[in-house]
C-alpha cells in the first residue's frame, strides 16, 4: 500500500478535469471478471472499452441544458416536455418504449402563511430571489413555492418551541429541561434526520406545527460562500421536499401495495396513514431570523447552537406563530419512461437500470444530473448493439416520475408489474444526483465483489488512478482506524447498505430484487438543493465542471448493467453478504450490552438522589424518567444461522466462479435475495419486506440493519425481540439454503 502521503496527494493534489477514459493501471483490470471465464472477460473488457469511447461529455451537457431549462415537477407540462424528450431519445436509439401512467395524488400549495404574532409582528415572505447572475432563476412560471408536500391542511397559532434537528435524541434533552411542545409548535432546523421525521416526531410529542429551516452553520454561510458567490444556500433559499411517512409505505398515499392505475381502488385522503397529522412548513434562514430572535426561556445547550447571529433560545415562547396550510389535493398523472432493449440469449431476463426524471425545480442536480448519465449509457449500449453486440439479458432503462413526493413512479410500477419482476428482475440499479469527487456505491451485498471489480476498472478523472484507489486513498487520510485497518485486512471495499430516499426502494425492499444505488460526490457542494438555485448555472459551476463526473458515472453503473446482463453466471458472491452480516449481528450484541448498562447506571443514579447531568456549566438538567431494565437476548439462532450462511457461502466460493450456469442455475442466483424477504414485512410496516436493509422508522433515509431485532431494541420493544431473532434466523437458514442448492 501507499505510503499515506502519497495517498494525500490523490486525495488533494489532482489536476484539474482532465477527460480520461479506460481502465485503471495496477488495479484489477485484468482479472477475471464474476461471472465470465478468461476468453469471457476479455471480450467484456473489449467491449467496454468500446462503450467508453461512445460516452460524450457534449451530449451529457446539451441534453442537461434543455431539460433543467424549466421547473417541471409531476403533473406540470413541462414535465411531459421532459418525458417527450427522453422518450424520443430513446426511440431513436432504438429502444422499445413504453410511457406508464398513473393516476396519483399531489398536493400543491394554495395558502401559505406564517406570522410572528407576539411580542412584535413580522410576517414571513416565504419566496427567493431570482438572480442576475443566473437567468435560469428568473424562468419560474412552473415553480413550485417552498412547501412540504404531504403536510396536512391546517391553521394553528402557538408559541415556539426550538427543538435542534427534531430528532428523539434531541427530546429528551428538552424533557430533562422540563419543556414540552404540547400545544407549541416546533421550530427545527434541517438535518440530522430526513426532514419527514420532524414532523412526525412533534405530532408525537403534542405540537401543533412544525416550521423547518435551513440554519446557516450547516448549510449557509457557515459552511462557505452562498450563492451566486459561493455554492452554498443564500439567505432567501429554501428547501422544498415531502414529508409523506415512507417508512410506513412510500408511493402513493392513496393505493398501497397495489399500483395507482385508474381502476385502482383507493383510500378515502382523511383514512391514508402516511399524510402528517400537523401542518408543517419549510423556510429560509431569513425568514427564521426574527422568530428565533424574539424567543426566550433557557440559552440552549452548546452543541445546538446555529450560525445566525443571535443567541439561541429554547422557548417556549414569548415568540408566538400563526401558520396556515390550504393545498389543492389533485389527482394528476405520473408518467414512467419505460425502454427495454432485449437480450439476445436470455430475453425473459431483466437488469433495469433507472434514475427519475422529475424535480422539484430545474433539477439540475437532482435529478437530471444522474438522469442524462443514464441517457449517455444508454446511447452507447444501443450503439452497441447496433453495431453487433446486444446484451445477453434484456436491459430496462427507466425514467421514474413523481420520486420528489415519495417514490411514487418507481413504487406504482413495481406494485403493478410485482408478480412479472418476481420472475424476470435480475437487479436494480439506480442512480439520482451525481457531483465531482469520490464514488459512493451502496446496495445488496450479493453484488459487493461485482461492485468492487467495476470500481477497480474505472478511471477517476481527477486523479488518473481508479475510483476505487482514490476511494481507498480517502478511507486511508480520513477514515477511523478500524477502517484503516480494514484497507489491509479485507480485499474488497464494503459497500453500504441501503436505507430509503430514492427509488431502489421499491426493487430491494418490497419485492427483494438485489440493487445497487451509485453516485459521484464529497467535492461538489450541495447548497441548491430542492431548491430555486439547482439550475444548469449552479451545478456546471459547481458540481461538476465539464460533466466529466458525468461521464465517470455513466462509465461505473454502465460496467455493472453491461456485467448483469452479459455474465453466462449471473455476478452474485455471498461471501460478502455474509461477512456484512455477521457484523450487523455484532452491532446488535454490542447495543444491546450498552443499552442494558446505560440504563442500570441512569437507574441506579435516579434511585440514589444524587442524578446530575452536566451537559451544560450553567445549567443542572432534569433526571430522564426511570427506564425498564434491558433484559438479555438469546441470539443463539441468529448466531447459529449466520455460521450456516458462512459456510454455505465459502462452498459456493469454492466453486468455478468463471464456469457457465444453466438458466436454471442463473434464476435461483438472482432470485436469492428474495430469500432475505417476508411476506408480512417488518412489525407494523408490512410493506418493507426485507429483513436485512430498511429504512429506519425514525430514521427515513437512514438505513436499519437487521431493522426488525435492532429497532425492537432500539425502540424498546423487547416483547417482540425474540420473534424478530427468529424471524431474522429463519431468512439467514433459508439463504443458506438455496447457497447450498447453488453449490451441489
Amino acid at each position: 500500500m501507499r505510503h499515506v502521503t502519497s495517498l494525500l496527494l490523490l486525495v488533494l493534489q489532482a489536476p484539474a478535469f482532465p477527460v480520461q477514459t479506460g481502465y485503471a493501471q495496477g488495479g484489477a483490470g485484468q482479472d477475471t471478471l464474476l461471472g465470465f471465464d478468461a476468453a469471457g472477460t476479455a471480450a467484456q473488457r473489449a467491449l467496454e472499452t468500446d462503450f467508453d469511447s461512445r460516452i460524450s461529455t457534449a451530449d451529457l451537457d446539451n441534453w442537461l441544458r434543455i431539460l433543467s431549462r424549466e421547473p417541471h415537477h409531476v403533473g406540470s407540462e413541462a414535465g411531459r416536455q421532459v418525458v417527450d424528450f427522453v422518450a424520443r431519445r430513446f426511440r431513436e436509439w432504438g429502444y422499445n418504449v413504453e410511457i406508464a401512467e398513473y393516476e396519483v395524488l399531489f398536493p400543491s400549495p394554495r395558502t401559505r402563511e406564517l406570522e410572528l404574532v407576539a411580542p412584535e409582528y413580522f410576517r414571513a415572505s416565504l419566496t427567493e430571489d431570482s438572480l442576475v447572475e443566473d437567468p435560469s432563476t428568473s424562468r419560474i412560471d412552473n415553480l413550485l413555492p417552498p412547501y412540504n408536500a404531504f403536510s396536512i391542511d391546517g391553521e394553528v397559532e402557538g408559541e415556539l418551541v426550538f427543538v435542534n434537528y427534531g430528532t428523539p435524541a434531541d427530546y429528551e434533552i428538552l424533557d430533562r429541561y422540563g419543556i414540552s411542545v404540547t400545544g407549541k409548535i416546533a421550530i427545527s432546523r434541517y438535518g440530522g434526520s430526513w426532514r419527514g421525521i420532524k414532523p412526525k416526531l412533534a405530532a408525537e410529542k403534542g405540537a401543533v406545527g412544525t416550521i423547518i429551516y435551513s440554519d446557516p452553520a450547516d448549510d449557509g454561510y457557515g459552511a462557505g460562500d452562498t450563492y451566486p458567490d459561493g455554492p452554498f444556500k443564500n439567505e432567501s433559499a429554501v428547501q422544498r421536499g415531502s414529508v409523506m411517512d415512507m417508512p410506513t409505505y412510500p408511493g402513493d398515499v392513496l393505493t398501497p401495495f397495489v399500483g395507482a392505475t385508474a381502476e385502482a381502488p383507493r383510500l378515502p385522503r382523511e383514512e391514508a396513514p402516511t399524510i402528517t397529522e400537523i401542518p408543517v412548513l419549510p423556510i429560509s434562514y431569513r425568514d427564521a431570523l426574527p422568530l428565533l430572535q424574539a424567543m426566550g426561556g433557557e440559552v440552549v445547550p452548546a452543541e445546538w447552537r446555529g450560525g445566525l447571529p443571535i443567541t439561541y433560545h429554547l422557548g417556549p415562547g414569548p415568540a408566538r406563530v400563526r401558520m396556515k396550510l390550504e393545498f389543492n389535493w389533485d389527482m394528476v398523472t405520473a408518467y414512467d419512461v419505460i425502454a427495454r432493449l432485449e437480450g439476445a440469449v436470455y430475453p425473459e431476463q431483466w437488469v433495469i437500470r433507472g434514475n427519475h426524471h422529475d424535480g422539484w425545480n430545474h433539477g439540475a442536480a437532482d435529478p437530471l444530473s444522474g438522469l442524462v448519465a443514464l441517457m449517455g449509457e444508454a446511447k452507447a449500449v444501443a450503439e452497441l448493439a447496433a453495431a453487433g453486440s446486444p446484451p445477453a439479458r434484456t436491459i430496462v432503462y427507466t425514467a421514474w416520475d413523481s420520486e420528489e413526493q415519495g417514490l411514487i413512479g418507481s413504487t406504482e410500477w413495481v406494485e403493478e408489474h410485482l408478480a412479472e419482476l418476481d420472475e424476470k428482475a435480475v437487479a436494480y440499479i439506480n442512480t439520482d444526483g451525481n457531483s465531482r469527487g469520490f464514488v459512493n456505491i451502496g446496495g445488496s451485498h450479493v453484488l459487493e465483489k461485482l461492485a468492487n471489480q467495476v470500481m477497480n476498472d474505472v478511471t477517476d478523472p481527477q486523479t488518473g488512478v481508479s475510483v476505487a484507489e482514490r476511494r481507498r486513498a480517502r478511507i486511508e487520510v480520513n477514515g477511523n482506524a478500524e477502517a484503516r485497518s480494514e484497507l489491509k485486512s479485507r480485499a474488497d471495499l464494503r459497500i453500504s447498505p441501503l436505507g430509503s430516499g430514492s427509488d431502489y426502494t421499491p426493487f430491494l425492499q418490497h419485492l427483494g430484487v438485489a440493487s445497487l444505488n451509485i453516485a459521484f460526490g464529497g467535492e461538489g457542494n450541495d447548497g441548491s438543493y430542492h431548491t430555486l438555485y439547482d439550475t444548469y448555472e449552479h451545478y456546471t459551476r459547481f458540481r461538476d465542471p465539464g460533466m466529466v463526473y458525468g461521464v465517470a458515472l455513466a462509465q461505473t453503473a454502465g460496467r455493472a448493467t453491461l456485467r448483469l446482463a452479459n455474465a453466462p453466471r449471473v455476478p452474485f458472491e455471498f461471501t460478502g453478504l455474509a461477512d456484512n452480516i455477521a457484523s450487523y449481528v455484532d452491532e446488535i450484541e454490542a447495543l444491546a450490552a450498552s443499552m442494558r448498562e446505560e440504563t442500570r447506571q441512569t437507574n441506579a443514579r435516579i434511585d440514589s438522589g444524587v442524578y446530575a447531568l452536566a451537559l451544560d456549566p450553567t445549567h443542572s438538567f432534569g433526571a430522564p424518567l426511570k427506564k425498564a431494565e434491558v433484559p438479555f437476548f438469546n441470539f443463539a439462532p441468529l448466531k447459529n444461522a449466520l455460521v450456516e450462511l458462512q459456510k454455505a457461502a465459502g462452498a459456493y466460493a469454492e466453486i468455478d466462479q468463471s464456469s457457465a450456469a444453466s438458466e436454471g442455475q442463473n434464476i435461483l442466483l438472482y432470485t436469492s435475495e428474495r430469500e432475505l424477504t417476508r411476506p408480512d414485512g417488518l412489525p407494523g410496516r408490512p410493506w418493507f419486506t426485507h429483513q436485512i436493509y430498511a429504512p429506519g422508522f425514525y430514521t427515513g433515509y437512514g438505513v436499519k440493519t437487521l431493522p426488525g431485532v435492532r429497532e425492537a431494541i432500539e425502540e424498546r420493544q423487547f416483547g417482540i425481540a425474540e420473534s424478530e431473532i427468529q424471524t431474522a434466523a429463519g431468512v439467514l437458514r433459508g439463504m443458506a439454503e438455496r447457497i447450498r442448492e447453488l453449490s451441489e
